[in-house]
């Protein structure tokens, strides 16, 4: 462009020139033409680039004395945000700047502490507030934060509480956290005490997954195939679980505040207060009864066995191999690797789509069209009241 403004300055500039003539020849107008041609006559034929349009002075633009007041108000008051920092209190000498015109000002000096973008997670089942009507329908997992003991070694106990009658099921130091081993635990716990209704505990692994289909982990997906429905308390909400919280509180005053020598030793004090907890400490929830006066055993039996799951008539059974897939009409179709290794039901629908269920739970549908799996909806409910 700067090559064609040249070349017709270069001509407008001869002798004789006809001006009219060559703005049209050169398709602008006699206004622009004139423009390019004093210009080059004043400041140099080098000079015709684009000029800015910015305006030179801006009638609203802050003084120097202004940036450097919210300069050094930040840097005294570091955690202080923009609309903080342009009260009219710190600005005497003249009008307080606008909160945008401090952000902006702060960011361009580098100030400003940038949030950081939520990744989109997956769909995912969140239910909110189901009411225990008795032993066995809640039950509260969690692990409590770790702490050292005096060897070195790290203390993490994962706790089972049941949500009707407080009695605490489990407070154990397990090897890991992973679901081996949370897995063995668990069966020790179904073994002893039986099945609940619902399981609740946080969004956190190895209880849920942020890439497994509504938020299923391999632990949770052997719950759901076990017929135990799932509770999660919502992102960033520990009040969700708040009575569970206030039993880590009593460890951590209890027990973490007097660190033993080893894994063995903690866990011997950990076994002392749970049972002073379950059977000797008066709950005031509970009209001043422990809570071993009012908790039961399920009367849902547990099988170590894994089953294949039933899901009667009108649905097809198909096993999800160990990559997270199963085959549909010759196509292999990408499920979850969190179902891996169950079978999961599919219901054909008239829209040319199927169903995916495991066991009781929907975790989304098959485009026959495309042979793509698309996870349901994240799914939450009000208050549930369980059925006695």
């Amino acid at each position: 462009m700067n090559d064609v403004r040249k070349e017709f300055v270069q001509k407008a500039l001869r002798e004789g020139a006809n001006l009219s003539a060559l703005c049209r020849e050169y398709h602008v107008t006699r206004k622009t033409g004139r423009e390019w041609r004093e210009r080059a006559k004043h400041q140099g034929i080098d000079f015709l680039a684009e000029k800015s349009r910015r305006p030179a002075k801006s009638p609203n633009e802050l003084g120097e004395e202004v940036i450097c007041r919210l300069i050094s108000l930040k840097l005294a008051h570091p955690h202080w945000g923009p609309k903080k920092l342009c009260h009219e209190r710190f600005h005497e000498s003249g009008k307080a700047p606008s909160a945008s015109s401090c952000h902006r000002i702060l960011n361009k000096a580098n100030l400003v502490q940038h949030r950081k973008k939520r990744v989109k997670q997956n769909p995912r089942l969140i239910l909110a507030a189901v009411k225990p009507l008795g032993p066995n329908d809640v039950w509260t997992v969690d692990f409590k934060g770790w702490w050292h003991l005096a060897n070195g070694e790290r203390s993490e106990p994962l706790t089972v509480r049941d949500a009707f009658s407080r009695f605490v099921l489990a407070a154990s130091l397990l090897k890991n956290a992973r679901t081996a081993a949370l897995k063995t635990e668990f069966s020790r716990l179904f073994h002893l005490y039986g099945l609940p209704k619902v399981i609740k505990s946080d969004n956190g692994t190895p209880f849920a997954s942020v890439s497994g289909v509504m938020g299923l982990s391999q632990l949770s997906a052997w719950w759901v195939s076990l017929g135990i429905i799932l509770e999660r308390s919502r992102p960033g909400h520990p009040q969700d679980n708040g009575a569970h919280e206030r039993l880590h509180r009593d460890i951590e005053a209890q027990i973490a505040a007097k660190t033993q020598r080893n894994v063995r030793t903690q866990q011997v004090a950990l076994d002392l207060w749970r049972e002073e907890f379950n059977h000797q400490r008066p709950h005031q929830m509970l009209a001043g009864r422990c809570p071993a006066q009012v908790y039961r055993k399920s009367t849902r039996k547990f099988s170590s066995a894994q089953t294949v799951l039933d899901y009667g008539t009108g649905f097809f059974s198909r096993k999800v191999d160990r990559a997270g897939g199963l085959k549909w009409n010759g196509c292999r179709i990408f499920i979850s690797q969190a179902i891996a290794g169950w079978n999961v039901g599919l219901r054909i629908l008239a829209n040319e789509m199927l169903e995916v269920w495991l066991n009781y739970l929907l975790l989304g549908s098959i485009d026959l069209k495309t042979n793509r799996f698309v996870s349901a909806p994240s799914r939450s409910a009000k208050t549930v009241r369980l059925a006695a």
